[in-house]
């Protein structure tokens, strides 16, 4: 079935699926604690396009760490 056919019948039901609501509501928590935080949201804040790939690869690093500690504690 095309995807926009299917994206469209699902429009027009209630289509819930706890996995996605889930992150959603993360998503959600996150965005107002970012913005209690930094006090401007991620549309609004003008940050040069170089700075948001510094803020993109710092991002990518932590998770870099958090999946190696990860891995050690699954090995003892």
């Amino acid at each position: 079935m095309d995807t926009r056919k299917k994206l469209a019948e699902l429009e027009d039901e209630t289509y819930s699926d706890a996995i996605v609501e889930g992150l959603i509501q993360e998503y959600r928590l996150r965005s107002v604690k970012g913005i209690a935080k930094y006090g401007t949201t991620l549309e609004d804040n003008n940050l040069s396009l170089y700075k948001w790939l510094q803020h993109a690869k710092e991002e990518a690093m932590d998770m870099a760490l958090y999946l190696h500690k990860a891995q050690k504690e699954l090995n003892g």
